[in-house]
């Protein structure tokens, strides 16, 4: 069996995930049957069949699925490789930092003070993404170290804790439930977060925007957006409790929900990483961590975090 190419696992994914040759074809810019040729071919090189084909509909099979999951590591790996080359090969190389803005628990300007005293430091670059973007963007070599909240999707990484803290609800000053000191999940039955989950479901990672389909809105993807729905009445948030003290607006009520889980902001590198620069910023997060006691839980009226 000759060796796979890079080309060959793109067009295979591209067919895996949208299980449509024609909608595949336009997602990678081509023609319809040099990409069936192309899959065709494909199996007949690795001797078995990717995909059940009918006149109604296209399916993987079980080795099809196999492929699909070890093509996704493999593309991702080969496209990480090439942007830390390019990297590495920069006249002026940087340490690039990728966070949401505000997700940071406060700690961010402590922390680059730190780092900024190591011999190993170079200067640093902030990638700025929404919720949830951060661990793609190491595992696709767009960063070197990430801030993020935990529970997150840790494969192919390394994670050091670094402060948790309870997460409040964020609704508008208006609704009935600001007039309530505490609350619990089951209060906001009916409410729905930003990515359009229902708030009761308890998911704290619910900024995160969930994926469109074709001629739907853009949803609210940062933080001025969000409190804008939120003062409204459109949606509710769940926020750190660091996010809720830096962002005190007159027409949003912070509350806390008793069952609702605390979040942890853990600081992530590539598990293969061995660059100076991504440990003395490990170095000196963990030591401003340590060194920073857990914040007291906000003020709870509608005119405070």
């Amino acid at each position: 069996m000759n060796d796979l190419e890079v080309r060959q696992l793109r067009y295979f994914v591209a067919v895996a995930e949208e299980l449509h040759f024609g909608r595949a074809a336009a997602r990678l810019g081509m023609a319809q049957p040099p990409l069936s040729r192309a899959i065709r071919e494909l199996e007949r090189q690795l001797g078995v069949t990717l995909f059940e084909r009918t006149t109604r509909q296209v399916r993987l099979t079980g080795a099809g699925e196999v492929l699909l999951r070890d093509a996704g590591t493999a593309l991702e790996a080969i496209t990480a490789a090439a942007q830390r080359a390019r990297h590495a090969g920069s006249a002026s190389p940087r340490l690039r930092i990728a966070l949401k803005a505000d997700i940071d628990g406060g700690l961010l300007p402590q922390i680059l003070d730190a780092y900024r005293t190591d011999p190993a430091a170079l200067p640093p670059e902030l990638i700025l993404g929404g919720f949830g973007d951060q661990p793609g963007a190491l595992r696709d070599g767009l960063a070197d170290v990430a801030l993020v909240l935990s529970p997150m999707d840790d494969r192919g990484l390394d994670t050091e804790p670094l402060i948790t803290e309870p997460v409040l609800v964020a609704m508008a000053a208006t609704d009935p439930l600001a007039a309530r000191s505490r609350l619990c999940l089951a209060d906001l039955a009916g409410r729905i977060l930003p990515n359009g989950a229902p708030a009761d479901a308890g998911r704290v990672d619910a900024g995160r925007a969930a994926p469109r389909r074709p001629g739907e809105a853009r949803p609210a993807s940062n933080l001025s957006e969000i409190f804008n729905l939120v003062e409204t009445g459109s949606v509710v948030f769940f926020a750190p409790a660091s996010v809720a003290r830096r962002n005190p607006r007159p027409g949003v009520a912070y509350r806390p929900v008793g069952d609702l889980p605390n979040c942890t902001l853990v600081i992530a590198w590539p598990q293969d990483a061995r660059s100076p620069a991504v440990a003395a910023l490990v170095r000196a997060a963990c030591a401003i961590a340590a060194g920073r006691r857990a914040p007291a839980e906000p003020q709870t009226r509608s005119t405070t975090a």
